[in-house]
């Protein structure tokens, strides 16, 4: 079996209904050929990770789906293992149809939902619904959904969780929480945002033995980025190296009471190996900014008038970590905005680019905007939820309306950058990562990796990559309880120099 993404690129459901045609047509695979494959994997996939169960439920729905499910009740059965199939209500397609009569043939016991439907043993197989569910969840589903998620067994779903929208990640209604996802022909990407990344468990990609050439004749929606591969981008540096070659990251924010987060971005950009750094602020915080650091060129600024001279010595600006949303804020954004550097955009930096007032013609071509939810929804005027129900939709409307370089945080980042190029989605990271400061941080990293010279793409790709690793190896060290935004610096800087060194 393959289990090595072709370029770790994902797919929407659409691309891959077309790769499965492609497969049939110029391969001349025929479609239960397919079904019989995906059925394999998956029970080869369950018996590696929990041995032979003294039980495998195996929930069929009546589309292609229950059709895989099937072809894993029968192969288990020939197995000697028992096997209760539970069927939902719906006229079945061929493909299925046979499947199901292979089941029948390997003397599998067939069973409904009923009220006094008990799952006490076992593992379960999810194939209820496949990629082609987009509308809201209906029964009886939502009560097998609730069953299996009720039962406390270890849970294989067969190439999506059921419930979940392949292209979105989001959760339509009820959604099964799987342990382990095994994903056919194409990765969908749905399966690596949003709510996938809490649902899918360990995913496990088997192309089915398709040729690898057909994934030539589509095209890829999203492609998961490789921190070891973004590496390589860093550039090198001579033993005559000096300073100003590694650039000039300043911070603009820190407004009162929030002087902790610009302070932690200007250290972020320090640690990723910025030549110089400067941070614009309160004049109340400068004694703090020099005693947490003092290799930071602090400067106290009581108006935008004060910060404009100080525009002409840095190379790229972070404008947004605790800058506050106030009349001091505002001026300092404006100023920021004029000068014309390449600028990475946080935290109330988006919620006044949003307002619309102090930046009234945005163009972010040289921006980097890195948006939680919620501001993601400011800056596009709709909800959280809406943002929720497709990140995808949602980084892509983001990045037209400022033709900027977007980096949408959440479980699954995802980044931007228009061109033609696919949306990144960021394979890294953790939920230890839902504590305050995360943001400053990111925004530090990735200003400074563009003061060293990265395009703001680069940059911010490997700034993720970067941020969410090192988010990694501090919750294995140390675990996840309790870890905090500046915790993670020693590691970007441990990943940094192993990856200079050689020794990754």
């Amino acid at each position: 079996m393959s289990h090595t993404l072709i370029q770790d690129t994902l797919f929407t459901a659409e691309t891959v209904r077309n790769l499965d045609s492609l497969a049939i047509e110029k391969q001349g695979i025929p479609s239960i050929v397919l079904m019989k494959r995906a059925g394999r994997a998956v029970l080869s996939e369950l018996l590696d990770a929990f041995g032979a169960p003294s039980l495998l439920n195996v929930f069929c729905g009546s589309g292609s789906n229950g059709g895989d499910g099937y072809i894993v009740a029968a192969l288990a059965a020939q197995k000697n293992i028992v096997v209760r199939c539970y069927e939902m209500e719906g006229n079945l397609g061929a493909d299925a149809a046979q499947a199901k009569l292979f089941a029948q043939q390997a003397n599998v016991s067939f069973y409904s939902i009923g009220t006094n439907t008990e799952l006490d043993q076992g593992v379960v197989v999810d194939s209820l619904l496949g990629i082609g569910l987009t509308g809201e969840l209906r029964q009886p589903y939502i009560d097998a959904i609730e069953l299996i998620n009720g039962s406390g067994l270890p849970v294989v779903a067969v190439d999506i969780p059921s419930g979940l929208n392949s292209d979105t990640g989001a959760a339509l209604g009820a959604v099964v929480q799987a342990d382990i996802t095994v994903t056919f022909i194409g990765a969908k990407q749905g399966l690596f945002s949003g709510r996938g990344i809490a649902v899918c468990g360990e995913v496990i990609y088997d192309s089915l033995d398709i040729d690898e050439d057909l994934f030539t004749q589509v095209d890829a929606s999203a492609e998961l980025m490789d921190l070891f591969d973004l590496l390589e981008e860093i550039p090198a540096t001579s033993e005559d190296t000096y300073k100003t070659q590694r650039g000039h990251s300043m911070v603009v924010g820190g407004d009162h009471g929030f002087g902790g987060a610009a302070i932690m971005a200007a250290e972020a950009c320090l640690k990723v190996g910025a030549g110089m750094v400067s941070v614009a602020t309160r004049p109340e915080h400068v004694a703090a900014v020099l005693a947490r650091q003092p290799e930071v060129m602090a400067c106290g600024v009581t108006s935008g008038q004060q910060l404009e001279p100080l525009l002409d010595r840095p190379s790229v600006l972070v404008v947004g970590p605790g800058l506050g949303i106030s009349s001091w804020s505002e001026q300092l954004m404006q100023k920021a905005v004029a000068a014309d550097l390449p600028m990475v955009i946080d935290a109330d930096g988006l919620n006044i680019l949003a307002q619309g007032r102090v930046v009234t013609k945005p163009d972010g071509s040289r921006w980097v905007l890195t948006p939680h939810v919620g501001e993601a929804a400011r800056l596009l005027g709709v909800t959280v939820a809406e943002i929720q129900a497709d990140r995808f939709a949602a980084v892509t409307q983001l990045q037209e309306k400022y033709h900027a370089v977007v980096l949408l945080k959440g479980p699954g980042t995802l980044i931007s950058s228009g061109q033609g190029e696919p949306i990144k989605v960021c394979p890294y990271g953790n939920p230890a990562m839902a504590t305050a400061g995360m943001g400053d941080i990111l925004s530090g990293v990735i200003a400074g990796l563009i003061a060293q010279g990265l395009s703001p793409q680069k940059a911010t790709e490997l700034g993720c990559c970067l941020h969410s690793s090192a988010a990694d190896m501090a919750a294995a060290e140390n675990g996840s309880r309790g870890l905090v935004a500046s915790d993670l610096l020693p590691y970007m800087r441990k990943l940094l120099n192993n990856a200079e060194q050689g020794s990754l």
